[in-house]
């Protein structure tokens, strides 16, 4: 199954950077979490910086949902 992520250009730019030859970024990812270690993941996310652009737009997109949002009466 194939996902897609959303990620900082400085996230893609350092995923870009660890790639080796022939790899595509789901290898880089495995092998730097060590396919899923979570304690490895963890510290990951404890280095990741606060993204204000980024909430503000989850923050936008949630309350635009919220207002176009319709109740169906089931029949």
């Amino acid at each position: 199954m194939v996902k897609t992520l959303m990620i900082s250009d400085e996230a893609y730019n350092a995923l870009k950077a660890s790639k080796k030859a022939g790899e595509s970024f789901s290898d880089v990812i495995l092998r730097k979490f060590s396919k899923g270690d979570p304690a490895r993941i963890l510290a990951a996310a404890r280095e990741l910086k606060p993204n204000p652009e980024l909430s503000e737009s989850i923050r936008q997109a949630s309350q635009e949902m919220r207002k176009n949002f319709r109740m169906r009466k089931l029949q």
